[in-house]
């Protein structure tokens, strides 16, 4: 799938405005910033082993701007609107391959998530992968987090 068709498959969602109102609203937010990470589809589809610079490049670009927009993207994973599978554990990690670093279990609150929620579960489970607290942290990095 190429940038023309991420983008397309995001207006979309923009437009289906399923689940809560404040969800939309952050949907539409990070439409723009999403399309950056089209680079990265190969790496969070699993059939690239790493990112690609280009794909970091985005990446860090849509964490500086708003970290909330990874929380959008793994929250959608199985959003049939989205016209595109990939892992949603991959997506997490995507930030320690690129050496920029989140803590993902902060979508919780980001997203105004109900704890119990099976969103919540899913971002909750991540601290369990990643040695507690969520951090996606495969190489020691500076800076902040």
């Amino acid at each position: 799938m190429g940038l023309k068709d991420l983008a397309l498959a995001i207006l979309l969602l923009m437009l289906v405005g399923c689940g809560s109102s404040d969800f939309a609203q952050d949907r539409a937010e990070c439409a723009n910033q999403l399309v950056g990470l089209a680079t990265c589809l190969p790496y969070v589809g699993g059939t690239a082993k790493t990112p690609t610079l280009d794909c970091c490049t985005g990446l860090k670009s849509v964490l500086d701007k708003s970290r909330k927009c990874l929380c959008v993207l793994i929250k959608d994973r199985d959003n049939p609107d989205l016209g595109i599978k990939f892992n949603a554990t991959l997506a997490a990690f995507l930030p320690a391959a690129c050496h920029a670093p989140v803590n993902v279990t902060e979508c919780i609150d980001l997203l105004h998530l109900p704890p119990s929620s099976p969103d919540a579960k899913v971002f909750a489970g991540f601290a369990n992968v990643t040695g507690g607290n969520g951090t996606t942290t495969a190489v020691a990095t500076s800076g902040n987090t």
